[in-house]
């Protein structure tokens, strides 16, 4: 053996190989308990929504339950393709579109089948001012957990990864915190818990070439 033989032997004599779907693991490991933590936060400084009774049977609060849930799912995959040095975001965007023009429809539908006098609540609510914080606030765990899992893998689009990171946070955040919102308007859903996931998104693509850097 030569001695340049030598040195690559002792680099890569004690490696272990990966267990498969490690990643996946450690991302659930981190967000599962995250996810908890937020749901604690929203049980113990809101509560749940006054009238969930009632709510569970209305279509329009699983529709929104089902707008924050897809798009937090897209999202994590499309994390976890990125957390490779060969990833890519895949159909990410293209699956956002699509949910996102899916659920314009359903408060179009919405809006057209309301009076004129009704738009006002639908679209503002009462809530408008600080829903998106409220989410951006129950999304913080959720991202803390994903950059937790994502600091062991090797994201090559820094910016790009801790903004989708984000937005996986963001849309679980806002699910989240649909558990206490009473808003039943699916305009108000579409405006301002978007706004609200994709302020986290900001947040994940400004902080993530510093978080996530490896």
């Amino acid at each position: 053996m030569t001695k340049t033989d030598d040195i690559i032997e002792s680099l890569v004599g004690d490696l272990k190989p990966v267990p498969r779907h490690a990643l996946r693991r450690r991302l659930a490991l981190g967000i599962a308990p995250a996810l908890g933590l937020s749901l604690l936060l929203m049980l113990v400084i809101l509560g749940l929504r006054v009238d969930m009774h009632e709510a569970l049977v209305l279509p329009v609060f699983w529709i929104k339950s089902a707008y924050n849930a897809l798009i937090a799912a897209a999202a994590l995959l499309a994390a976890h393709r990125l957390s490779r040095p060969d990833g890519s975001k895949g159909r990410f965007f293209g699956l956002l579109a699509i949910i996102f023009a899916a659920m314009a429809a359903v408060a179009a539908i919405q809006l057209t089948m309301a009076p004129a006098a009704d738009y006002r609540v639908l679209i503002l609510g009462s809530s408008a001012l600080h829903c998106p914080l409220l989410i951006f606030a129950f999304a913080l765990p959720v991202y803390a957990g994903a950059v937790w899992a994502l600091r062991r893998a090797a994201p090559v689009d820094l910016n790009l990864t801790g903004f989708v990171a984000g937005i996986a946070a963001g849309a679980a955040g806002a699910w989240v915190y649909s558990w206490f919102c009473t808003e039943n308007g699916m305009p108000f859903v579409l405006i301002w818990y978007s706004i609200g996931i994709l302020l986290t998104g900001a947040f994940g693509a400004l902080t993530g070439p510093r978080l996530l850097r490896w």
